[in-house]
């Protein structure tokens, strides 16, 4: 079978459990989110990966660890989305405010919060530095494992497909689940998407 670039999203928080946009924000995983990284680790002990790629944040280093993966690597370019003014708000929070029945975070200006903010265009050259990391070793026939958060790995996703990062919508992900993405003959695919697991 060809290489796979296989996905993680980080298992639930408190705030991914009630809609709350997070992002450099460090929160921990509930016991349920816990509980579900853990079932995830029979299929991982199926993987070989040569690479292994985390988030520096603790709800995804601590989903690697209850999944059975030691990262090789924490880079900043998996951090999520840094979402500043929006930041632990809720998008019916938002679209109140704003008088937008219809406001995505996909599809408007990131202000500055407490943190700078991050345009849409700005996460897409972070996961394309990410899926340049991969290319070679992709290329020598072994799989990477990335462990991130939820509109990053959409985004990268998107980027993956040659679509444009707003696609990245398209693509609901749910935490704790696993995803992976890889080829037919030389065209890149996705081969599992927004799993509990994965017979290989």
């Amino acid at each position: 079978m060809a290489a796979r670039i296989w996905l993680i999203r980080h298992g639930e928080t408190d705030w991914s459990r009630t809609g709350r946009h997070t992002g450099r924000t460090d929160l921990p995983l509930t016991a349920n989110g816990e509980q579900v990284a853990a079932t995830l680790a029979p299929t991982v002990r199926q993987l070989s990966p040569e690479l292994v790629l985390c988030s520096p944040l603790e709800r995804a280093r601590r989903t690697a660890e209850l999944a059975g993966l030691e990262p090789d690597e924490l880079t900043s370019d998996l951090l999520e989305w840094d979402y500043g003014a929006w930041e632990g708000r809720t998008t019916a929070e938002i679209r109140e405010e704003q008088r937008d029945p219809h406001w995505l975070i996909w599809d408007h200006p990131v202000p500055g919060g407490s943190t700078p903010g991050e345009q849409l265009d700005e996460v897409a050259v972070r996961v394309e530095r990410v899926i340049a990391h991969c290319a070679p070793v992709l290329d020598s026939g072994r799989d990477c494992v990335l462990i991130a958060h939820g509109h990053v790995l959409r985004i990268l996703t998107a980027r993956w497909l040659g679509l444009p990062p707003i696609d990245g919508r398209l693509f609901a992900l749910d935490a704790g689940r696993l995803s992976a993405l890889g080829f037919e003959h030389q065209t890149r695919t996705i081969t599992l998407w927004n799993s509990a697991s994965a017979t290989l």
